[in-house]
């Protein structure tokens, strides 16, 4: 199952990408940052950049080596759709494994992996090259060991979410929220399991479960803080940096919306991603109340904190109102069909806890009754109804900006801003082109990766840019005569354009040349929020 679904996201990640050009800018630029490490003009490790957290960036870094000899894994994004296409068929292998540990039938188990594997947006972000599919891995594979562990008391099972929850945060900032509610989970159902009559050990035992949890997800923290700090000066370039999260906020005109609109658009888009919550989430939780069953908490916890903490993010008008944001929706609606039934047989493990719980055999016949096909059933049909829900809103723009452009893919003559969306980098594409037939030397091109960077990851020949991860970009950009570049790529001194290294150095570079070039190319661009480029040949001394 791994293989074909890995097999078919991958496919449709081309055909997307190399047939229709669509593609997303931040897997393009976590392609760019693997390439700077390899194959820019000062290869090395830190110029995979510290404004986000590099996983998803280092896992292409084994495909992205031949990207010499094959330049069309960076160009097309290639290097991150097979990732991409990987970790998200791994999550739905561990939704599977979810259904299966709580001992459900085949068919129920076969028809919620089947739904949540072909969900649109679970597709298009396994097509995609975006880093929510490795996050979603991380997070899934978490939700699955933490309701093994409360089953079978397995610290094997703790350590491994812990594990999953660093990796995941090394994904996305977003597992922080995650982590802190993983630890919580596992403090508060080990001092209820221990209860008061062994006080003198059950809150020491609570601390240890939850550090056992969240300490490998702390280390990650401070270790990429620690080395973001060393290297950069900063800790936390994402917040910080002229090239972070709070900088394009601010740059993009600032929070948009009010409070009570975002808040509608963060609840639209959880119902949206999943209809069934509102019936499945409550009635779960009564019935976990009723069977003491507190596997039911976890999906909530974890799911529920990132969900919560996107939530208010974009309320408080620190992000931007992207439906994936909250795709973590997708798999708290299939986990909790999952747990409508309680759970049946035993969950192999490698160490049974003191405090396992038994599950009623298989073979019960209790398991036969009418009563439970029935509401295998319904939740089959549950999640069966959210797809269309689903489809309809990833194509609406006002509620999907970011994919609703897939829909016209296949018009003869789409809306302009669907068009444009679907056109975005195929300028920059162009651009690459025409520098790479012009067999500059190393060295020849300046340009900051603002908006530069999708032109070098489409370039067949990336050493000929100069890019600020490169140890001498600052002496080369006081003074390109003197480097030896030939010429410098620019953008408007406006938007995101304002943090562009050449716009701070020359303010009016774009303009008028500030008097270090001439104007030899501009560049009308057809892509959706892209910039017209002006090529400025630099004057020597």
């Amino acid at each position: 199952m791994f293989a074909a679904l890995s097999a078919v996201y991958l496919a449709v990640g081309a055909v997307l990408s190399v047939r229709f050009g669509w593609l997303m800018g931040d897997a393009l630029s976590r392609t760019y940052a693997a390439q700077a490490v390899l194959h820019s003009r000062d290869p090395h490790v830190s110029a995979i950049g510290f404004v986000f957290t590099p996983l998803t960036a280092l896992l292409q870094l084994p495909l992205v080596a031949f990207a010499e000899v094959a330049p069309a894994i960076t160009r097309w994004n290639l290097s991150a759709i097979v990732v991409s296409a990987l970790f998200m068929a791994g999550a739905v292998v561990q939704i599977r494994g979810i259904c299966r540990d709580r001992g459900l039938g085949r068919v129920q188990t076969a028809a919620l992996t089947a739904v949540f594997a072909i969900n649109p947006m679970i597709v298009l972000y396994a097509a995609n090259g975006m880093s929510e599919a490795i996050f979603l891995f991380f997070l899934v594979w978490t939700v699955r060991r933490l309701v093994r562990w409360i089953s079978t008391d397995d610290v094997h099972d703790l350590l491994l979410a812990g594990i999953a929850l660093a990796f995941a945060y090394l994904t996305r900032y977003d597992a922080v929220a995650a982590v802190a509610a993983g630890a919580g989970l596992v403090f508060g159902v080990t001092l209820l399991r221990r209860g008061w009559a062994h006080r003198a050990t059950m809150v020491r035992r609570a601390v240890l479960d939850a550090v056992l949890v969240a300490g490998p997800g702390l280390v990650a923290f401070l270790v990429w803080a620690a080395t973001s700090w060393l290297i950069t000066g900063q800790a936390f370039a994402q917040f910080s940096s002229a090239y972070g999260n709070a900088a394009i906020l601010e740059q993009s005109g600032g929070p948009t919306g009010d409070p009570v609109g975002n808040t509608a658009y963060v609840l639209t888009a959880v119902l949206a991603l999943g209809p069934a919550i509102p019936l499945l989430v409550p009635s779960v939780a009564g019935l976990s109340w009723r069977r003491r069953d507190a596997e039911f908490l976890v999906g909530p916890a974890l799911f529920g904190s990132v969900l919560t903490f996107q939530a208010i993010s974009y309320v408080a008008g620190s992000t931007f109102g992207f439906l994936r944001f909250f795709i973590a929706a997708i798999p708290l609606a299939t986990v909790a069909c999952a747990q409508v039934l309680s759970a049946r047989g035993e969950v192999p493990t490698r160490r049974t806890g003191a405090f396992a719980r038994h599950r009623v055999g298989p073979a019960s016949p209790r398991d036969r009754t009418r009563f439970r096909r029935v509401v295998a059933a319904g939740t089959v049909a549950l999640s069966v109804v959210s797809l269309p829900v689903t489809t309809a809103v990833v194509l609406q723009p006002s509620l999907s900006p970011q994919q609703y452009a897939v829909g016209h893919l296949f018009d003869r003559d789409p809306p302009d801003g669907a068009e444009r969306i679907i056109a975005s980098f195929s300028t920059e594409r162009a651009l690459a082109d025409y520098l790479d037939a012009r067999n500059l030397p190393d060295g020849s091109v300046l340009t900051d990766t603002v908006f530069g960077f999708a032109v070098v990851v489409a370039s067949a020949r990336p050493r000929q840019f100069v890019v600020p991860s490169d140890e001498d970009f600052t002496t080369v950009l006081n003074d390109p005569a003197e480097a030896g570049v030939q010429l410098m790529l620019t953008v408007p001194n406006t938007g995101r354009g304002e943090s562009d290294a050449l716009n701070r150095r020359f303010p009016t570079v774009w303009e008028n040349g500030s008097e270090v070039g001439r104007l030899e190319l501009e560049v009308p661009n057809d892509g959706a929020d892209q910039p017209t480029w002006r090529i400025y040949r630099v004057l020597s001394d």
